[in-house]
């Protein structure tokens, strides 16, 4: 696991500044505390900072094929490079290492731009041909590694494993893009391919980028797809043992490590299942760790404790606070650009436990979008059943009526609370799943936002996001296109961007082998009651773990990982809330309302509304603009010195 970044001129061959280089690279240096490499040639500087994990001793990059013509920076992991590495020598390639890094350049050479259809990994990587004068970027099936580009004005093309090597360039541009702020504010985070500024974008998950000087920047190309293509008939216990069989080989292959190896363990279905199959595969007893909250309501370190007791792992647990909001300004350093998952707080926490003790750790995200363990998908079924009885322009009015009409009870039992129902039986099926997955409702972005921010959106609407992936949604099914939606922007734009800043800022690699393409192929082929079975989400994956895991794992009560904003906004939190999100700093920037600024906040700190959510969103962004300003004046002082 690594931090990469560079500089491509797609004009010609202008030197590049080492020293600028070295300094843009070095930003991230958390990412890879152990190494620091530079390849520069006229037109193209490559950066590295190394985490070392596989062939320590000689896996040092940039890394080159044998006359030097090809070079790669990589972050990630190939986790079949053995088995390629004799498949390339057979076909004469030579190899001087014993690393993953050096697969690539000899299947680049082998396959060029195919190459990537040959890993089975999570990986991000730049790559120069100088025969073929070719620069090439790639980014893993899922998304688990981030990558970021932009073309400066000037005719470079930059790059980074985080968008902060791109800010710190002293021609890069720093201006918003509104619609990645109606993004933000519908989703909670930015999703691909945009960024917070115009300037940048992120490489989207499995898809590569081919640049050629001379020619403009091109669209990235698709190389992979989730396929959602039915498997022949097959019976429940041979879906359970084949799914026991899966997840046990993606395990095994992640366990490959010359650095002390661990996982994370929450006590829920995913991290349990993964920790089982571990101890299976370890002859020592698995490092695991988790969280404790004060708090019963979200804690459940006692559930991570059976499971730390049935298989003796070596268990620590780390306990979290109930004023533990020390870490905002943290994050946004962290995340670059407005980032307003909560649970960002408790998974940094646990990678910094983590990383007391072991280098890599297993993770188990990823069964939630792959076995359909959400509750909305199961609300989703229920709602596309009611939107199939009533053409849609009839349940607009009608339904549209009784969302305006009935009340937003927040303080009320969840029976009672229809309102969102109602708004949703007015939408469309992809209008609808926003509605219930937006962190801000339309209504309320309506009245967030200044009028001249509305203007500049030219009507548009973060839906879009939904619709643009809905458009080539091989679902079969309301869940499953669902879950394809899912997989496209709330797994990699929110869980996977969380696990990898969160982890990289204490230098620890988290895999994630539910998340196996493999797997992943495989699981999508299975029928939906396998997966949604009436009320219950993750059927089939709970069957097949049930000779491993108690029943009290499998069936209880889905918590999630996440903490009190509500009432830390009534409480702990009250007056900086206040104070941020009534600060000239966020008012001076022109995008929001301040009058319903600050009803938002009076109606949720009387309990009349519970707007948590949203309030912890413009929090988060007004600590983005703080960290902006930190670095406009520190981060750019440096780099500008040194470009001189």
């Amino acid at each position: 696991m690594c931090g990469i970044a560079g500089i491509f001129d797609l004009t010609g061959v202008r030197p590049i500044d080492r020293v600028l280089l070295s300094r843009i690279n070095d930003i991230q240096s958390h990412r890879g505390p152990d190494e620091a490499g530079l390849h520069i040639e006229p037109g193209v500087g490559l950066g590295h900072r190394r985490l070392s994990i596989i062939d320590i001793a000689s896996g040092q990059q940039p890394l080159f094929n044998e006359d030097g013509s090809v070079v790669v920076v990589f972050n990630g992991e190939i986790y079949n490079f053995v088995e390629l590495i004799p498949q390339l020598q057979s076909l004469g390639h030579i190899f001087r290492t014993r690393s993953d890094t050096e697969v690539i350049v000899h299947a680049w050479e082998e396959w060029g731009e195919a190459c990537v259809a040959h890993f089975r990994g999570m990986f991000a990587f730049a790559l120069w041909d100088s025969r073929r004068q070719t620069f090439f970027l790639a980014r893993d099936r899922m998304g688990v590694k981030p990558l970021y580009y932009a073309l400066l004005d000037n005719g470079c093309f930059v790059f980074g494993s985080e968008l902060k090597t791109l800010t710190a360039h002293p021609d890069f541009k720093r201006e918003f893009d509104p619609l990645a702020i109606e993004d933000y504010f519908g989703y909670g985070y930015v999703p691909e391919p945009r960024t917070i500024y115009r300037q940048a974008l992120k490489l989207p998950p499995g898809h590569t980028l081919t640049l050629q000087r001379g020619k403009s920047l091109p669209a990235p190309r698709q190389f992979w797809d989730i396929p959602f293509t039915p498997h022949p008939a097959m019976s429940e216990a041979d879906a359970a043992e084949e799914t026991v069989a899966r997840l046990r080989e993606a395990v095994k292959i992640r366990m490959v490590a010359e650095v002390p190896l661990g996982a994370f363990l929450s006590g829920g279905v995913d991290s349990s299942a993964v920790v089982a199959m571990m101890a299976g595969l370890s002859e020592a007893p698995v490092n695991t760790c988790s969280i404790s909250f004060g708090d019963p309501k979200y804690n459940e370190a006692e559930y991570a404790q059976q499971v730390a007791a049935r298989y003796q792992t070596a268990h620590r647990v780390g306990q979290v606070e109930a004023d533990d909001f020390s870490l905002i300004d943290e994050l946004a350093h962290l995340y670059d650009e407005p980032y307003a998952d909560s649970s960002s707080m408790p998974t940094y926490r646990v990678c910094e436990l983590a990383r007391k003790n072991v280098t890599v750790a297993l993770s188990g995200d990823g069964g939630d979008e792959n076995f359909a363990g959400y509750r909305r998908y199961r609300w989703h079924g229920y709602e596309e059943k009611m939107r199939a009885l009533l053409p849609l322009g009839i349940r607009r009015p009608l339904f549209g009526l009784l969302g305006r009409a009935y009340p937003k009870a927040d303080w009320a039992p969840k029976v009672l609370r229809a309102k969102t129902t109602f708004e949703a039986m007015a939408r469309d099926s992809v209008e609808g799943y926003f509605h219930g997955v937006s962190v801000c409702s339309n209504a309320l972005r309506a009245q967030l936002f200044s009028d001249d921010l509305k203007r500049q959106l030219q009507g548009y609407s973060a839906v879009e996001v939904l619709r643009r992936h809905d458009a080539s949604n091989p679902g079969r099914d309301a869940v499953s296109r669902v879950q394809y939606l899912d997989m496209k922007t709330y797994l990699p734009g929110d869980i996977l961007t969380k696990v990898d800043r969160a982890s990289m800022a204490h230098a620890l690699e988290v895999r994630v082998p539910l998340l196996d393409h493999q797997l992943v192929e495989w699981v999508s082929g299975l029928p939906v009651g396998m997966k949604l079975n009436g009320t219950e989400g993750k059927h089939i994956f709970k069957y097949a773990m049930q000779p491993y895991l108690p029943h009290d794992i499998l069936y209880r009560k889905k918590m999630g990982f996440s903490i009190p904003l509500s009432e830390w906004f009534r409480g702990p939190l009250l007056q900086r809330l206040r104070s941020a999100v009534l600060s000239p700093r966020l008012l001076d920037t022109g995008l929001f309302n301040p009058a319903f600024l600050k009803q938002m906040v009076d109606n949720h700190a009387s309990g009349r509304n519970d707007h948590g959510a949203v309030l912890w969103s413009v929090l988060m962004f007004e600590a983005f603009l703080r960290n902006q300003e930190n670095i406009g004046t520190g981060q750019m002082e440096m780099v500008q010195a040194a470009a001189r």
